[in-house]
């Protein structure tokens, strides 16, 4: 016991070369064997070694919270803060302490929301993450059984196959060589193939091949542990902190450019005293500064990825959302996505091309040529078709089995039969196993006729060969390959895709099909789904051989407006997404294989689909746990719901800014006003308070894809803001220099100068200024009309809570430290009549300011659609066009040869019109097809591949 517990230190102290020392000796140092560790034993192990991972920095929680007060935004607060209690010192007055209290609070109630939410984010985004932590299947108590990778330890046997990232360091078994993507470790552009006795990484990832390894090395003492515990992490800015950057930037120049102005015109040409002034100055700097701005957005996210997660949809990269939010482009897989990955045969479309050989034969050798275990979709469906499973291996003794590859795409198993004679079987791409056969140019012509012919109903074939070995060895080529037979795949689309695609067009979002299929099977979907035909094949894109028609056609114009590829490599895939980039769209692509990682991670948004590869999910920015392509447009109008907010509040942050800056400036300068600097505080806590509620608030996601415009956000904020502020400086004007309130709601009057009615003006230029600002919110969260979308109950709630409050300080508070006495109620109820008045033009400055931007804000104000647009609409009409047409046509509503009818249609309106009532008659002739005996013979009809005219004929219904 003691030499074992030896042996396992040596190796935790890496005294031992366990990479290059026999493979026999590694069994002994690891004190293990090939029938893997007992649940016992790698529990011992677990406690000695560690789990299988890096290492987390700990992070102090109170240096984090401490983190929320240093950023820009912070440090004016802090400045603020500074200026307070150290500048405000003059003039026979002491410091300024209830500012400063009140800013530091402000400060402290802005980090602790901040850090609770994130906190709170963090635990849930490790929830959801955990979902997603990588499985290994290891050998344990004599059993396979997929664990945890986190648990593995040095001397577990583990098995790796086409499409795993590798769990640990390990040293292969016996088998076939493995091909083995080292380039995230070592740089290597090329997979390398790796044999028995081989050693491989933690982090590499298998492109091919099938193999049993051994641990021998977990954790930090891997070689990827290594070289992350040499290299820091580096913090790379993305574009979402850019713009917070950007907007923050902005409030800071629009406050030092008030600042400056005031210092300018109070005391070098109006000699105000220098402690009024500060106070000036203060004012600009606590109301102008979004404080909360960060704590915001960042809530805002993390919530939105919370609700992803909960749809179907968890977010690995928590700015994909805004990119998701952005998407006009996406790239489909058809298997799987659009359609079912439940795949059917029909054995009486089978077609025999040996002599002596039937149908059943034929389904006999795919049975054997695929799995029994672990089984893809396609494996499943033969060995389902016997009789009996376990037929697949009777009577026979299984010698090696070759697993499906990208390049191959084919499996084979080589066997033993009753008699000791040696065979191999194989089946795959009907390409790759015509290729096979000795009689290839002979048969080639009907192969391939076969093939086409259940394309065109939408049938995928699968080839089917046999060879005898007669010097029985498994190494042997064998002797010549005999052609067996063609077996027809029939995977029906998914029941919501086409509408599902209808509602992506709706939403400008164009969906294009990606498929390894043939060029027939992929139109014929197409043409079920009705994303439209105008598909090509893969040659079209890296290849020479071009059809006429498209020769002359560049390649980027010709993906933008293709409706889908077929025959796709995975290279086409990544260069579809680049080319498609290069064009300015945000590009989404679908993946589930390791072949597809380069394409998910060079598009904007990757999206690894459900039952996906650890390889696919580690490239990717967003991992479906549902099945379907429903699932990624719902999280498309959760994007843009989530970034609705962001963008919402961003709008609304920029305003204040202004409203704050110019108008305390212009009461400041003109008529030498000196508002409280705690007011403003009470201001920026109230509307703080209010504001978060912003993250759960109920909105309309944009119709179409939206990024963010800072042009736009800060027009639309400059002039909101500048309006704002002009109305209070006409309220001021009018309480102070006219009698036209007292007149006509005979209220107190204010137009005098003495210290204590300037008191009474600043509690009514208090409330005025907090219940027009904090009512902004509701005008730069609607799209339309502020009154017609309804803002969630929270955010009301919260907003007459403050406002309440806001009221109850005018009408009752006599704080003199605050400089302020209570105006009654008289006053408030004009107040109030005042902002309500002054707060309806908001809506039109809005869409005028939209109609300026985009050039058509009236059309969707008069339809109540929206106020944001853009003038391109990614193809969407054309897209909307093309599905009412094929969906009329598939019907049986429209003749295929009337549909140039419709081309001339380009009114939105019209479009619109026509695609809903396409969609409805569609949807009637759908009952039709299930209830009646016509709809019934079409349906079989078109899968036998009849001829339709000549039946019909025959009766009527």
């Amino acid at each position: 016991m003691a030499e074992k517990g030896d042996n396992l230190e040596a190796v935790l102290n890496e005294s031992v070369d366990l990479e290059n020392i026999p493979l026999e000796e590694v069994f002994e140092h690891l004190r293990c064997n090939r029938e893997g560790l007992t649940s016992a034993n790698a529990e011992q192990r677990l406690n000695l070694f560690g789990p299988n991972r890096l290492e987390e920095k700990k992070e102090s929680k109170f240096l984090k919270f401490l983190g929320f007060m240093w950023n820009p935004l912070s440090w004016v607060m802090e400045a603020a803060a500074i200026m307070a209690i150290a500048l405000a010192n003059g003039g026979g007055k002491p410091p300024d302490w209830q500012d400063f209290v009140g800013i530091i609070t402000l400060l402290i109630i802005n980090s602790t929301i901040s850090f609770i939410e994130e906190n709170n984010a963090g635990n849930a985004a490790a929830a959801l993450m955990a979902r997603l932590a990588p499985k290994a299947k290891v050998l344990r108590n004599g059993r396979w059984s997929e664990e945890e990778a986190a648990i593995l330890v040095p001397g577990d046997i583990i098995s790796v196959k086409l499409g795993d990232i590798i769990p640990a360091d390990a040293r292969l078994l016996e088998g076939d060589p493995l091909k083995i993507d080292q380039s995230a470790l070592t740089g290597e552009s090329l997979p390398v193939t790796k044999g028995p006795g081989d050693g491989v990484y933690s982090g590499s990832t298998c492109k091919q091949g099938e193999i049993e390894a051994v641990v021998i090395a977990t954790g930090v003492h891997t070689f990827f542990g290594k070289a992350a515990h040499l290299v820091d992490s580096t913090n790379q800015v993305g574009h979402f902190q850019k713009v917070l950057t950007a907007i923050g930037n902005f409030c800071i120049c629009s406050i030092a450019i008030g600042m400056v102005v005031e210092i300018i015109v109070m005391y070098p040409i109006q000699h105000r005293d220098y402690r009024p002034g500060i106070d000036n100055l203060l004012v600009l700097l606590i109301g102008g500064i979004p404080i909360a701005m960060p704590t915001v957005l960042s809530v805002t996210m993390a919530i939105g990825s919370h609700r992803l997660a909960q749809q179907g949809a968890i977010t690995k990269r928590m700015t994909a959302i805004e990119e998701m939010a952005g998407m006009d482009v996406l790239c489909s897989d058809k298997t799987g996505t659009l359609t079912l990955n439940k795949l059917t045969v029909d054995k009486s479309l089978i077609e025999v091309f040996q002599r002596g050989v039937d149908q059943d034969t034929v389904i006999l050798m795919a049975a054997r040529a695929s799995r029994t275990e672990n089984q893809d979709a396609i494996d499943a469906t033969i060995v389902g078709m016997l009789a009996d499973p376990k037929e697949a291996r009777a009577g026979i003794q299984e010698v090696h089995f070759l697993p499906f590859n990208p390049t191959d795409k084919r499996t084979a198993l080589t066997y033993i039969d009753g008699e000791g004679k040696m065979h191999r079987v194989s089946k795959g791409a009907p390409e790759q196993i015509l290729n096979l056969a000795h009689n290839k140019t002979e048969i080639e012509r009907r192969v391939r006729a076969v093939i086409d012919k259940f394309a065109e109903r939408g049938l995928r074939s699968l080839g089917v060969a046999y060879q005898q070995v007669p010097d029985g060895r498994k190494e042997s080529p064998g002797g010549p390959w005999q052609f067996v037979g063609l077996l027809p795949l029939f995977d029906p689309p998914r029941h919501d895709s086409a509408e599902t695609i209808r509602r992506a067009l709706n939403l400008g979002v164009n969906v294009k099909m990606i498929t390894g299929d043939q060029l027939a099977i992929g139109k014929e979907t197409a043409r079920r789904l009705g994303m439209g035909t105008n598909m090509y094949p893969s040659s079209a894109l890296l290849g020479q051989d071009k059809d006429e028609s498209i020769v002359a056609l560049p390649v980027d114009e010709l993906i933008e407006k293709a409706d889908g590829f077929a025959g796709v490599f995975p290279e086409h895939k990544y260069e579809i997404v680049k080319r498609l980039q290069a064009r300015k769209h945000i590009c989404g692509m679908t993946g589930d294989g390791v072949n597809d990682a380069p394409a998910l991670k060079k598009a904007d948004i990757g999206i690894a689909v459900d039952d996906s590869t650890d390889a696919a999910r580690s490239a990717s920015d967003i991992v479906l746990t549902e099945p379907g392509l429903s699932v990624i447009i719902s999280a498309v109008l959760t994007s843009r719901a989530i970034f609705q907010r962001m963008k919402n509040y961003t709008i609304y942050a920029v305003s204040i800014t202004i409203r704050i800056v110019l108008g305390f400036m212009l009461l400041a300068l003109i008529w030498k006003f000196d508002f409280p600097p705690f007011m403003v505080l009470i201001i920026a806590i109230l509307n703080d308070g209010t504001i978060m509620t912003i993250s759960k608030d109920r909105v309309k996601p944009s119709p179409q894809p939206d990024s963010w415009k800072l042009s736009e956000i800060f027009a639309t904020g400059v002039v909101l803001g500048s309006y704002l502020a002009m109305m209070t400086v006409i309220f001021f004007w009018v309480a102070y220099k006219t009698d036209f309130f007292p007149r006509v709601f005979h209220v107190e009057s204010l137009e005098k100068t003495a210290q204590d009615d300037f008191q009474k003006l600043a509690s009514a230029v208090y409330l005025q200024v907090s219940t027009i600002s904090q009512a902004l919110i509701f005008v730069t969260r609607s799209r339309s009309w502020s009154f017609v979308e309804r803002p969630g109950f929270l955010l009301v709630f919260a907003f007459f809570v403050a406002q309440l409050i806001a009221t109850l300080i005018a009408v009752y508070a006599n704080w003199g430290f605050a400089s302020i006495k209570g105006i009654g109620w008289g006053w408030a109820g004009v107040i109030w009549l005042y902002n309500i008045v002054f707060y309806l033009p908001l809506d039109i400055i809005k869409f005028l300011i939209r109609y300026a931007l985009s050039g058509r804000a009236w059309d969707l104000v008069l339809e109540q659609r929206i106020a944001f647009t853009r003038k391109k609409d990614f193809g969407t009409q054309e897209n909307q066009l093309k599905w009412a047409t094929a969906q009329r046509t598939i019907h049986g509503l429209q003749p295929a040869a009337t549909a140039a009818v419709f081309r001339d249609m380009t009114s939105y309106n019209d479009l619109n019109q026509l695609a809903e009532e396409a969609r409805r008659r569609a949807e009637i002739a759908r009952l039709r097809e299930l209830t009646t005996l016509k709809g019934r013979m079409e349906s079989v009809v078109k899968q036998k591949g009849l001829d339709l005219e000549t039946i019909q004929q025959s009766y009527t219904v």
